[in-house]
């Protein structure tokens, strides 16, 4: 991680505290505004608290034109952006009859899938006019197809494990899942960096939750060996069982997971290792099967490996790879499983048809040619912006390139200046400290942004 300086720190935080200020003081005169109006609900509390939605009245509305452009076209290299308007300082927002032909910055369609492809398109459309857009109905009852049963073996035989399970939405594949496999008397282990579906699905499933350094293994290995010599809270029983959940790749710092390391410590302590590859699946390793096989980690290793859909198969949902009877267990008790509705047949489809470009099993060499250019535009872009004089995170071969920037005032600057230049780019978070998010897409090469001086920190996903 890159060392803020202290001045940059200083006034990176003075700027939020400012912001913070601000927004105190305008509610405080909003209160007494109120005071003098009726409400219309005697009696009922206010649904949204001063503080609970502070952030909406007094950041995010300041910033709301970044958020939620509409588009008209596929999420393909370029796309056609709607323009709009507001006549009150952004709390709404009016669209035009103006499109703009934008370079899409905005969308993580890693290699390409997302939009038409020669391969793919014509065997979702013969799906959709098979089976329609939905089941409308759960896997457990007339919710799983032919489709379902081949996305699920297909997904087993890429990832190189037994079984797998699918489910309609990525982020519930671990805030769901991880409440089946653990509960009271359990001890889930989580990186300090972990994606927000994993922290909700720890904090779900009633077990202790212990955090260790990001990527530091030799913390984890310090966690584990303080946790198991004191056993549970209060009772210092042996903890019924142990996992460790950590990212393939971390979607807001681009480092690849330390898996050799991890695995090697998990062995040691017994403990199950739980590997979020959403975006690593698909976008590294010779063959895109993700980051087991980028570091040489046998897959046996590691004994549940999560992936997503959408971000190099161009489609939604989520998986769960494992033993067999691992995943027999979730068929059966898994929420996600039992009372969702199921994946939709044109875009388990999709996948299938994406993970057969990948293999080259359509008869082509447009899966290597994909993830070579992948990995060739992640590793030219990171080189540029480095001598373009920008702080940037991650390590070499991952398309999540986060770029240290201060000042938050600058954020929504970078995503309304980009927009001018036809480049449309995610809209920026005001999280604490806050991000900007800049997806680059697969033709890309040598087009650079400006070399602006921008706020806390963007992470650019390359495809």
């Amino acid at each position: 991680m890159i060392t803020i300086p202290y001045l940059t720190a200083l006034t990176t935080y003075f700027s939020y505290g400012l912001l913070f200020a601000f927004g105190q003081f305008r509610d405080f005169f909003r209160k007494i505004f109120d005071w003098w109006h009726a409400s219309n609900l005697q009696g009922y509390a206010p649904i949204c608290l001063g503080l609970e939605d502070f952030y909406v009245r007094r950041l995010y509305l300041r910033i709301q034109d970044c958020f939620g452009r509409p588009i008209s076209s596929a999420p393909d290299a370029w796309f056609d952006v709607v323009e709009r308007y507001s006549n009150d300082n952004n709390k709404t927002m009016k669209r035009t009859d103006k499109i703009n032909r934008c370079l899409n910055l905005g969308s993580y369609n890693y290699l390409g899938f997302a939009a038409s492809d020669e391969y793919c398109t014509p065997r979702v459309i013969d799906s959709l006019n098979r089976f329609s857009a939905s089941t409308c109905s759960t896997r457990v009852d007339g919710g799983t197809t032919t489709v379902h049963k081949e996305l699920e073996e297909c997904v087993a035989n890429f990832v190189g494990k037994p079984a797998a399970i699918v489910f309609g939405m990525g982020y519930v594949t671990n805030s769901a899942v991880l409440p089946v496999l653990m509960g009271k008397g359990g001890l889930i282990i989580s990186d300090s960096l972990n994606h927000n579906s994993i922290v909700n699905g720890a904090r779900g499933s009633g077990a202790t939750i212990r955090v260790f350094q990001h990527n530091t293994p030799s913390h984890l290995e310090k966690v584990l060996r303080e946790q198991i010599a004191e056993g549970q809270p209060r009772t210092h029983r042996p903890w019924k069982k142990i996992i460790v959940v950590v990212e393939g790749i971390y979607s807001m710092e681009g480092e690849l997971c330390k898996l050799p390391e991890i695995v090697a410590i998990c062995k040691k302590y017994k403990a199950y290792v739980y590997l979020d590859e959403a975006h690593s699946i698909g976008a590294v390793g010779k063959t895109g099967r993700g980051v087991c096989e980028l570091l040489g980690v046998d897959t046996a290793d590691v004994d549940i490996m999560m992936g997503t859909f959408t971000k190099s198969f161009g489609s939604f949902g989520g998986y769960i790879a494992g033993s067999k009877e691992l995943i027999q267990y979730l068929k059966h008790t898994c929420p996600a499983h039992l009372y969702a509705t199921s994946i939709s047949p044109p875009a388990a489809r999709q996948i299938i048809s994406a993970i057969k470009v990948i293999l080259g099993e359509d008869g082509s060499s447009r899966g290597a040619q994909k993830l070579a250019r992948i990995r060739e535009n992640s590793n030219f872009f990171r080189s540029e912006l480095q001598k373009m004089g920008f702080e940037v995170l991650g390590d070499n071969d991952s398309p999540v390139m986060p770029i240290m920037l201060y000042n938050p005032a600058k954020i929504p600057a970078f995503s309304r200046g980009c927009l001018k230049q036809n480049l449309l780019s995610l809209a920026p978070h005001y999280f604490w400290p806050g991000h900007v998010f800049v997806y680059l897409p697969h033709i890309l090469r040598k087009t650079f942004l400006k070399p602006w001086r921008l706020s806390v920190r963007s992470g650019i996903w390359w495809a």
